[in-house]
């Protein structure tokens, strides 16, 4: 890994996203530094997931440039170029819906990357995937398939196949929306452990009470802008703008 990259910050420049006639993303410009939380909040359709999908290179952008590490993203940038190829080995990306191979156990999941993209040995893989699994609290599940897991242990398979990949930080897209309280309890736990290990985590989240607990940072986008950035008690307690006021209370009650 380039030397720029471990200790890498994110830095988003003037950051446009159309789909056809829509912006979704509007001159979005913030930085975050390593070891960062941030939680993206913000009404539905707001760009929080379109936002996460570009800085992993999975969108492409129309406007603006994202710098993470040594790599630059600008527009007319491809696919399988190589800063996007490097940026998303620096993050790895958890979506909501979990994304598991059904025909693989929890051990195969978290494997599969190691060996097909580092060219690990098996032996080495499974080793790795099981010291992960373990860390996420699944051990005990290594030779479960999919279809026997929990939503929670799902998530959390995930959680480990990302990791499996050593990133400098994750993208997680509201990966607690779909399971209920005692399972969110479960996978929001194994993030404050990686939060305290010093990960970089950008959550698009609806957990307003987990960002204000573990966040650093809380950015609001609405209407595809920044409306309100800044630690969670400024912009959770005391937000200054009016339509950041309304979103909150309506979620917060």
């Amino acid at each position: 890994m380039n030397a720029a990259d471990r200790g890498f910050a994110i830095s988003v420049t003037g950051l446009s996203k159309r789909y056809g006639d829509r912006l979704i993303l509007d001159d979005v410009s913030l930085t975050i530094e390593p070891g960062q939380t941030v939680a993206l909040i913000g009404p539905s359709g707001g760009g929080k997931s379109t936002l996460l999908r570009c800085l992993n290179g999975l969108n492409t952008i129309d406007a603006g440039e994202i710098r993470i590490g040594s790599h630059v993203f600008r527009p007319g940038a491809v696919h399988h170029g190589n800063d996007v190829r490097q940026m998303r080995r620096l993050f790895g990306m958890v979506f909501q819906d979990f994304q598991l191979f059904p025909h693989m156990t929890a051990l195969q999941n978290v494997m599969e990357a190691p060996m097909q993209v580092l060219r690990l040995p098996p032996r080495q893989a499974e080793e790795r995937a099981l010291r992960l699994l373990g860390r996420v609290g699944l051990a005990d599940r290594a030779h479960a398939w999919p279809a026997q897991l929990s939503g929670g242990q799902k998530q959390r398979v995930a959680i480990a196949r990302a990791l499996a990949m050593e990133p400098r930080g994750l993208l997680c897209d509201e990966i607690t929306s779909a399971l209920d309280p005692e399972l969110k309890h479960e996978v929001l736990g194994v993030l404050e452990d990686l939060k305290r290990d010093g990960l970089t985590l950008i959550l698009v989240t609806h957990e307003i009470g987990f960002a204000r607990r573990a966040a650093d940072r809380v950015v609001v986008l609405c209407d595809g802008k920044i409306a309100e950035h800044g630690p969670p008690a400024q912009v959770l307690d005391a937000p200054r703008n009016e339509r950041v006021r309304a979103f909150l209370s309506r979620v917060v009650g």
